[in-house]
């Protein structure tokens, strides 16, 4: 079974943003020539598809973890997992400008707290970057007591990360929790024995994409 997500199409996000460059394609059409107007819609048509947020299907499938972004899949491995203290299994998302950038809750869980750090702004598809770059870690513990945190990290472009979840609020598998501005990437963090059903260079959905199961 397979349950729709009812965001909007385009994230709220970006309204000011689709807004204010809409506007601005239109009137330099009214006052400028063609060719110097088309420059501001070719810019409206990038902010357009950048703050896309299509409705998703959702596998119900019991045990398994989806995707929290949309990207590609450039790290995977066990780790030393720096918010709980413990060895886990790694799982890194890169979004480009062209990912759909809104962020979703891995499983059905409660948010057990919230880690903010600031940090540089270096290219997200480095390593260093999980280590150096403001972030954002959510820590999402099911009924069964199964841990995994889920970490938005900015990018060389990316300038605002946005978290809609405080401790004890509660997400369900796919359900939006938070938003990245123009670039940047996921950590995931997972108990260590995570069966992964995705490689390196694979290209994942938010939301969608199952990216393994529990042991």
């Amino acid at each position: 079974m397979q349950v729709i997500d009812k965001h909007p199409l385009l994230a709220r996000e970006g309204w000011f943003y689709i807004a204010l460059t809409l506007f601005s394609a239109v009137l330099t059409s009214i006052v400028f020539p063609l060719y110097v107007a088309l420059l501001f819609w070719v810019i409206f048509a990038f902010v357009l598809q950048f703050f896309r947020d299509p409705h998703r299907p959702i596998p119900q499938d019991e045990g398994v973890i989806t995707s929290p972004a949309d990207g590609k899949v450039i790290f995977t491995g066990v780790v030393d997992d720096p918010y709980l203290d413990r060895k886990a299994y790694k799982i890194s998302v890169f979004m480009n400008v062209f990912s759909v950038h809104s962020n979703r809750a891995p499983f059905a869980s409660t948010v057990k707290q919230v880690w903010y750090k600031p940090g540089l702004f270096v290219n997200a598809d480095l390593d260093k970057a999980s280590q150096e770059n403001e972030r954002n870690a959510v820590w999402f513990q099911n009924d069964d007591g199964v841990d995994v945190v889920s970490v938005q990290v900015a990018g060389l472009i990316a300038r605002r990360i946005l978290c809609y979840v405080g401790e004890g609020d509660t997400r369900q598998r796919g359900e939006r929790y938070g938003f990245i501005r123009f670039g940047s990437r996921v950590d995931l963090f997972l108990p260590e024995d995570f069966d992964i059903k995705v490689a390196l260079g694979d290209n994942v959905s938010s939301g969608t994409s199952i990216l393994g199961h529990f042991a």
